[in-house]
């Protein structure tokens, strides 16, 4: 299913013994387009701390109450690594926090999440209910097999906040086509399917989806990004509008407009 990142904040975080605080931004893969941790706002539960969530340790969500739960305790959370969200995140400091949880490193594998396209599959065999000690025991015994990313990436930036790229600009072939409006993320995956572009500029109240993966470039500094399509191309493009339903015949519509295979015909 196909969720609107927008419409996912301000989701509350339960954790196993209780309400810890809210979403408040997201934290994506700059090379492969995955949401690799929620930016949770802990309120007024410990000096408005923000801490970050693994979608590995995601479980039920309930739509109707806008609720995400977890399993960790809050004092698991509250003692977790120091977080700050107006620097950029290195992979040295995603070593140190996927440590002290004892999860896996997710960029080993070629899947989306390890050898796997879903985060939760990281940590399958842990039975439901079982005490906090033994679930970190084992997931911790899993990890000592997984090597350390290579020295030279260690404390390179790979990390962006989705919110800070709302607004980018989208740079056609032949020229300007909009700005960055919105992402569709994949709910089972965490992956960034769609880029929500509003080109309003140019066609009036008219919104497309690109795909991440037809991005040939992104200029962090001079936020734009930089897409292998051209302006006709786009403009012709099937309309998005927040009340369509992004199911999988609507999804093959895009590609086909834009002559291209679609990403589930990849999936294993």
């Amino acid at each position: 299913m196909l969720r609107n990142i927008k419409d996912l904040e301000h989701y509350a975080i339960q954790a196993t013994d209780g309400h810890i605080g809210h979403v408040s931004d997201f934290y994506f893969d700059d090379n492969s387009w995955v949401v690799r941790y929620l930016i949770v706002n802990t309120g007024g539960w410990f000096s408005n701390r923000t801490v970050l969530i693994s979608p590995i340790s995601i479980g039920n969500s309930s739509q109707d109450e806008k609720v995400l739960v977890v399993s960790l305790t809050k004092e698991k959370i509250k003692n977790s690594p120091d977080i700050d969200t107006n620097k950029p995140v290195s992979r040295q400091y995603e070593v140190g926090f996927l440590g002290y949880y004892g999860y896996p490193h997710y960029w080993n594998g070629g899947g989306l999440w390890g050898v796997g396209a879903f985060p939760n599959l990281m940590l399958t065999g842990i039975a439901e209910g079982e005490a906090e000690e033994a679930h970190d025991k084992q997931i911790m015994e899993r990890a000592r097999d997984i090597p350390e990313p290579e020295s030279g990436h260690v404390s390179d930036p790979h990390l962006r906040s989705c919110n800070a790229v709302m607004g980018y600009h989208i740079e056609a072939t032949d020229g300007d086509i909009g700005h960055v409006k919105g992402f569709l993320v994949e709910e089972e995956t965490w992956a960034i399917r769609y880029i929500i572009v509003e080109t309003s500029n140019w066609w009036l109240g008219h919104q497309v989806l690109i795909v991440p993966q037809w991005i040939s470039n992104v200029n962090w500094f001079d936020n734009t990004v930089s897409v292998e399509l051209n302006r006709q191309a786009v403009k012709d493009a099937p309309p998005y509008t927040p009340v369509v339903h992004l199911d999988r015949e609507w999804e093959a519509r895009i590609y086909k407009h834009y002559d291209r295979h679609g990403y589930w015909t990849n999936e294993i």
